[in-house]
């Protein structure tokens, strides 16, 4: 049964009665002002006119529909008409009760959750701007004890055995890979591959936007250069700077504001604080595990061919395994660079530390579900005897 051919009946039908039952009233109202021209009614009674001949209209449509199909058929149209009002209030209410982030999720899916990680928690660029600073202030001295109970914390969980790698460029290439892993748990990437998400516009807008808003980087020549200040320098030697320096001034320019100079202070007392227990090297894990974010998502986006990123990630890998010693050092490494960036940027530290922590235990013990343990599941590379070379 064609249901647009049934409906174009009905239509058909209603028309067609609907100018009879006109023509009738005409013919009627004519004979009636020739025969006996009555007064008009008052407005209350002419209203009350109207509205009985609305009804009878509405009654004869249903007398037309009703020869045109059978009771079952009117039954099912009436419950049809019902359930498709139920389902339309129904998404009104769901609309008018949902968040923000809902609503995305029901135009985009649950790839929207990429940016949340990322535009949130993890602006990761060693610039400050756009740091909230509203969140209750915390003392230096608070930050470190978490750092170190955190810090204690990681070394408690397990790891498997460095192994050795050797010549294998399969072996360096996921290594390489996840060396990104925090940053790509954070913001729910794959880990399976160079690739951090598939090749569909929505995605690829989303990762342009975090390297945008996070870094500042528009194409591969911003990329490139941040590259290079994360592999030759980076926090490794501004942790070293910072060690060395007598007081904080001799670290200022002199074209700080107010916040950049509290900023400098907290940063430099806490290199002073740590700095007979851990070396600059000690910063690998910080700003490698950047770089090597940096690295894929630059692929992703077509900023680098993807062999140019595997060479970067290559050396990266042999960064990571030459200062630190496992996964464990590394998170730990990561932590510790992720809290002098909040104290130098002057801003609240300790909900950032704990998204770190969080994703390094799921990149070492796994979630209750099954994902995660990619670190668990992937040993560290050996220290490489004396005298051997790739």
């Amino acid at each position: 049964m064609d249901i647009n051919e049934i409906m174009n009946r009905a239509k058909a039908a209603q028309a067609q009665a609907l100018a009879s039952l006109h023509e009738t009233e005409e013919k009627a109202e004519a004979l009636a002002s020739a025969s006996s021209p009555e007064p008009a009614a008052p407005p209350e009674e002419a209203a009350a006119r109207e509205a009985e001949q609305m009804a009878a209209n509405a009654q004869r449509q249903v007398e037309i529909l009703g020869q045109v199909f059978d009771g079952q058929t009117m039954a099912q149209m009436a419950a049809n008409e019902e359930q498709l009002q139920q389902m339309m209030e129904q998404r009104v209410a769901e609309a008018a009760s949902a968040s923000t982030e809902a609503v995305m999720n029901q135009l985009f899916g649950e790839d929207m959750g990429v940016l949340a990680a990322a535009l949130e928690t993890l602006a990761m660029n060693d610039d400050c701007e756009g740091e909230d600073l509203d969140e209750e202030e915390e003392t230096d001295d608070a930050l470190y004890t978490l750092l170190d109970e955190t810090m204690a914390r990681l070394e408690a969980l397990p790891e498997p055995e460095p192994v050795e790698y050797g010549r294998d460029p399969a072996l360096w290439g996921r290594f390489g890979i996840l060396l990104s892993g925090i940053v790509s748990t954070l913001n729910d990437h794959s880990l399976d591959g160079l690739d951090v998400e598939e090749h569909i516009p929505v995605l690829e807008q989303q990762v342009l936007s975090v390297v945008r808003r996070s870094w500042g980087i528009d194409g591969r020549g911003g990329l490139l250069e941040t590259l290079r200040y994360l592999s030759q320098g980076g926090y490794t030697e501004r942790y070293r700077f910072y060690c060395e320096a007598e007081t904080p001034e001799e670290l200022m320019t002199g074209d700080e504001d107010e916040d950049d100079r509290e900023g400098v202070v907290r940063a430099w007392a806490f290199a002073q604080h740590y700095k007979e227990r851990y070396s600059p090297a000690f910063m690998a894990g910080w700003d490698v595990g950047r770089a090597a974010m940096l690295a894929r998502w630059g692929s992703y986006l077509g900023w680098i061919t993807p062999e140019e990123a595997q060479g970067i990630l290559w050396d990266l890998a042999q960064r990571a395994a030459q200062d630190l010693g496992g996964w464990r050092e590394f998170a730990q490494s990561y932590l510790f660079g992720g809290l002098m960036w909040k104290l130098l940027c002057n801003s609240p530290a300790a909900g950032y530390l704990g998204y770190l922590a969080d994703a390094a235990t799921t990149l070492l013990v796994g979630k209750a579900d099954g994902s995660g343990g990619q670190w668990r599941d992937f040993a560290w590379p050996a220290r490489r005897r004396l005298g051997f070379t790739l």
